[in-house]
């Protein structure tokens, strides 16, 4: 989709499965090695019930929806997110990020506010997530 927006319009869910390499791999990308996101002893022996995924993780892993219905990971031109709770990876089944979108406002320009829902066991581990997407140029809108 790269516009005409429509309220109410619903972009295609989909479900990113996260297992223990993609943080392995994640840290090493972004240069966070904090071993809650790596070792269940520590994740454990801090309080928390098991190897939990980067939160900047969780958001890039969450506009994918967007990205992918929009076209064009460029038209993303603002996204703002509330971490509502961590997402646990346990070992070695992994976990699944479930997120759906849905256009709740057109502006005057033509950009489409959307709205995003990400959970995890349909419990929600992001609040108020929502993008700005810009209209490709010569799209009609």
């Amino acid at each position: 989709m790269s516009g005409p927006f429509t309220v109410g319009e619903e972009l295609p869910a989909q479900e990113f499965p996260v297992v223990r390499a993609d943080l392995v791999r994640y840290a090493g990308a972004s240069g966070d090695f904090n071993p809650i996101h790596w070792n269940e002893r520590f994740a454990k022996d801090v309080g928390l019930p098991d190897v939990i995924a980067h939160g900047m993780f969780t958001m890039a892993t969450a506009v994918r929806v967007v990205t992918d219905w929009a076209g064009d990971p460029g038209a993303v031109v603002e996204y703002s997110v509330r971490f509502t709770r961590p997402v646990v990876v346990p070992d070695p089944e992994g976990a699944t990020i479930a997120v759906s979108g849905t256009v709740r406002a057109v502006r005057e320009d033509g950009a489409a506010e959307v709205d995003l829902t990400a959970t995890v066991d349909g419990s929600t581990v992001l609040a108020k997530a929502r993008a700005l997407v810009r209209p490709r140029a010569g799209s009609g809108a």
